[in-house]
């Protein structure tokens, strides 16, 4: 059995590079919008939620420092990974572009309420966290249905490899 030490580090861990993660992808999606592709309603919509991502991120890395948790030893590919998902969904259009943030923000929501349950009393304030920003997550889904993402067609296949990238991601993160 784990000690709780190690499940909160853990959780610190894998919760960093998650959210570093989505400044990335946020950030491969604006790369695009800045270079190829124009629109202006897409760029704004992303802009606005990087701040969330990024203000999660900070966090996170707060945390890490002042805990002397290590950092995932994948931070360079998972950077690398997450700008050319940006990048690429942002290529493939708008739905593909918001349906790679609703696909994302699916597995947070899960990942980020097994974490609530699992974390106690003594945690309180990374629990309060925690939950706030799974209301930031699950904002950021409704806006990426709202501006066009879905599963539809070929979108499912799309779907279905972010969401199991993601889950890959968290596993390796948690532990190395």
């Amino acid at each position: 059995m784990k000690s709780s030490k190690n499940k909160v580090e853990e959780f610190i861990r894998v919760d960093h590079a998650g959210e570093r993660g989505a400044v990335k992808i946020y950030e491969g999606q604006l790369l695009a919008l800045n270079t190829l592709i124009k629109d202006e309603s897409l760029k704004k919509t992303i802009e606005e939620m990087k701040v969330h991502e990024k203000e999660h991120c900070d966090y996170f890395e707060k945390e890490i420092n002042k805990r002397k948790i290590k950092p995932t030893k994948f931070l360079p590919l998972w950077d690398l990974l997450g700008v050319g998902l940006g990048f690429g969904s942002t290529l493939l259009g708008k739905k593909a572009a918001m349906l790679c943030t609703a696909s994302v923000e699916e597995v947070i929501d899960e990942h980020y309420q097994n974490q609530i349950n699992q974390l106690g009393p003594d945690e309180k304030n990374l629990k309060n966290k925690i939950i706030k920003f799974r209301e930031d997550e699950l904002h950021h889904k409704d806006i990426a249905y709202d501006k066009g993402a879905t599963k539809k067609g070929l979108y499912s296949i799309m779907d279905k490899i972010i969401k199991t990238g993601s889950k890959v991601a968290i596993n390796i993160s948690e532990k190395i």
